[in-house]
């Protein structure tokens, strides 16, 4: 996706040419069923001369592209270019030796020694590579940035926009054929970003240089020449000449794209309850009246009525209210009106029907009420074949049918 050199609106010179370039670059993270896309197959050309933004939401991949573009992160699939040379190849050596002396860096956090000064800080890689600096453009470089009365301080004695301008200065000092800048004006105050981000922008039309920036503020990103749009590792869009306007609304189709869409029936995102009762299912509706609410079964049966719904004059049984078998309205469910004791119940479950004692409906049982949560028994009553007496040992006095 290179930008087409006439579009080139605020640099001195149009691009000529790539400073780097992905073919189908994908990044994974961990293998397997686990395995976490941050890149799928990415083609990207950075042109030369040229602010190039980045930006998408959190986990697009944004700063994995950085990395990779950059030599700081290896690639797990296809290829990228550093100008001519392709630094997917390349061994640990040659690949440091490499963005030591072609690439620039510029992160959140400024990175710079407190024991050196500013100048010392500046002129660090190159001192560590054992090369000289090149005394005309570190000077053009720090006048740029407005460093000039500020070289013998160290960091402590700098501001946090003159800590960054620092940082800036040390990206720049080496003239890289491309700077890396991943949120730059992260951790400073709206004014002090505004001087780093105009001083990125003075980079490149006075100086000719590279930038590359990731970042999540429009704002930023109308600095720049051209913004890269990522989504779910892919590069999904792309607009020149931006603002801050254009890039914010561009950003607002993410959130949209990812917020879900409520289904019928379903509950709202302010609250409050479906409309319509279950279809099926037992899950209690609430009445519209705020009274108490009614529990429904799928198939009219195997609840207990709202008190509203019996017949005139007939009240329920204490054993009706202690015990209401779970399986009524069932075709296999047991007889309700006292029949016999000790029907076959459900494999794994208790009697589907709690005896009665004696045959008599609504009969209670010995010591009433139920025990933990269960309905207790009643005593067998006379004549009541298979009755086998409680066992010691069963807390809640239940047992098994007596007829086979």
């Amino acid at each position: 996706m290179s930008t087409p050199a006439e579009e080139h609106a605020r640099g001195l010179a149009p691009a000529d040419g790539t400073a780097a370039r992905a073919r189908r670059l994908t990044k994974a993270y961990g293998s397997g069923e686990t395995a976490v896309i941050a890149l799928d197959s990415v083609d990207v050309d950075i042109a030369r001369g040229r602010f190039t933004a980045v930006m998408g939401p959190s986990g697009s991949g944004k700063s994995t592209l950085m990395h990779c573009l950059a030599g700081l992160d290896t690639v797990s699939a296809g290829q990228v270019w550093l100008g001519d040379t392709e630094i997917t190849g390349l061994k640990d050596r040659e690949l440091t030796r490499l963005r030591r002396d072609r690439v620039g860096f510029m992160f959140q956090s400024f990175n710079l020694i407190p024991t050196l000064n500013a100048r010392e800080n500046i002129t660090l890689p190159m001192d560590i590579a054992g090369q000289k600096p090149d005394e005309a453009w570190l000077d053009q470089v720090i006048d740029t940035l407005g460093l000039r009365d500020r070289l013998k301080h160290r960091p402590a004695q700098l501001s946090g926009g003159q800590q960054q301008r620092v940082a800036c200065a040390r990206a720049l000092a080496s003239r890289p054929e491309l700077i890396f800048a991943d949120e730059p004006t992260g951790n400073l105050d709206s004014r002090a970003g505004l001087e780093v981000l105009g001083f990125l922008r003075e980079a490149v039309d006075r100086l000719g240089q590279t930038v590359v920036m990731v970042t999540h503020d429009p704002g930023a990103a109308a600095h720049s020449d051209l913004v890269l749009f990522l989504a779910d590792g892919r590069i999904v869009d792309e607009m020149h000449r931006p603002t801050a306007e254009s890039v914010l609304e561009r950003m607002k189709r993410f959130d949209v794209v990812r917020g879900a869409t409520v289904p019928d029936g379903a509950v709202p995102p302010g609250g409050g309850a479906p409309s319509a009762a279950p279809a099926a299912g037992g899950t209690p509706q609430t009445p519209t009246d705020g009274g108490t609410p009614h529990p429904t079964a799928p198939d009219g049966g195997g609840q207990t009525a709202p008190p509203d719904a019996r017949k005139p004059g007939a009240a329920p049984s204490d054993a009706e209210q202690a015990a209401t078998p779970k399986d009524a309205g069932r075709p296999d469910a047991p007889p309700q009106d006292g029949g016999r004791q000790g029907a076959p119940h459900v494999a794994g479950g208790e009697p589907s029907v709690a005896p009665q004692g004696d045959g008599v409906p609504g009969a209670t049982p010995p010591g009433g009420g139920t025990t933990s949560g269960r309905t207790r028994p009643a005593s067998p009553g006379r004549g009541a074949p298979g009755a086998v007496p409680p066992r010691a040992g069963e807390p809640d006095g239940t047992q098994p049918g007596g007829e086979g």
